[in-house]
């Protein structure tokens, strides 16, 4: 049987020539054809089917959550005090109280920038007049979460030297403080009869309105100052204290005042005429700011 089969097939091999049998290769191929087409048809149905079924399932569901919001940055404004036409607090040996405030505070922004956890601008960024109401206006378009305002005064004592920290309250802690107020607050009278001058009776209303949770804030700024300055910085005695400062009004932005030293007296002048020194100040405020921060200064009650 296996021979007459074997006979058979190469009967056909030799009576069909080659191009004949791929002439019925192809035939066959095509004969099939249909079948691949219809199944491979159905294989693609049951696969949208299956897609369309799994949009029905998923609609009107939340996206997964894929990531997390990025942590507010806090934005700290620095206040050089006085500028231009305002030079501030002259030293024995001419110095201005304008050119230490600005050399400090580039300082400080230079120091906290480099730590990547902030956003700092200054109210000035070069020798120029800006009235104490700009300043605050700068902060707030700025929606600050903290407003340093550095200075470095004279009294007509001039023995007395050493820093301090200063916030905003309708009642002066003491008579040097109520006078070092007045002198600032009188700041503006550079710029002319066009700049507002807040009259003491608005200052005091400004003053009731702080925030209770503003005022805290500015408190515990100014604690962190004088623990960075202490054994660092000279400072006043009763160094922490309070006055009715027009620059410090802001209601919902922690404000401080930082009285580096006093240009009345020698010591001071020359201490902040040093770099070293202002970096030191600089330096310990830094400090004090990431301390802050990083125990409860608030940034979320003061951008809404």
């Amino acid at each position: 049987m296996n021979d007459n089969i074997k006979s058979c097939n190469d009967i056909v091999r030799k009576s069909i020539p080659k191009m004949s049998r791929r002439i019925m290769l192809s035939a066959s191929a095509a004969l099939f054809m249909p079948s691949i087409a219809i199944a491979v048809d159905k294989v693609t149905k049951n696969s949208t089917s299956a897609k369309h079924s799994t949009n029905k399932s998923t609609k009107g569901k939340a996206p997964a959550i894929v990531g997390r919001a990025k942590p507010h940055v806090p934005v700290i404004i620095l206040d050089p005090g006085h500028g231009g036409k305002d030079p501030g607090a002259v030293g024995y040996s001419g110095t201005y109280e304008k050119h230490i405030a600005y050399a400090t505070a580039v300082e400080l922004s230079k120091q906290l920038m480099r730590t990547g956890k902030y956003h700092v601008k200054l109210t000035r960024n070069a020798d120029k007049f800006v009235p104490l109401d700009g300043r605050v206006d700068f902060a707030q378009s700025n929606k600050a979460n903290l407003f340093v305002s550095m200075h470095a005064d004279a009294l007509n004592n001039h023995s007395i030297r050493g820093a301090s920290v200063y916030t905003l309250s309708n009642h002066a802690s003491d008579a040097q403080s109520a006078a070092l107020a007045s002198v600032e607050n009188n700041a503006d009278r550079y710029g002319g009869a066009n700049v507002h001058v807040a009259s003491p009776a608005v200052q005091k209303i400004l003053a009731s309105l702080v925030k209770l949770e503003t005022k805290k804030e500015s408190v515990a700024m100014a604690q962190n100052v004088v623990r960075s300055f202490h054994s660092r910085v000279n400072l006043l005695q009763n160094p922490k204290r309070y006055a009715a400062f027009v620059v410090l009004k802001s209601i919902n932005i922690p404000s401080i005042l930082v009285e580096m030293g006093f240009m009345s007296n020698r010591v001071d002048e020359e201490s902040l005429k040093r770099a070293a020194y202002r970096t030191l100040i600089a330096s310990s405020m830094r400090q004090a700011i990431d301390r802050y921060f990083a125990i409860g200064g608030s940034v979320t009650h003061l951008t809404g």
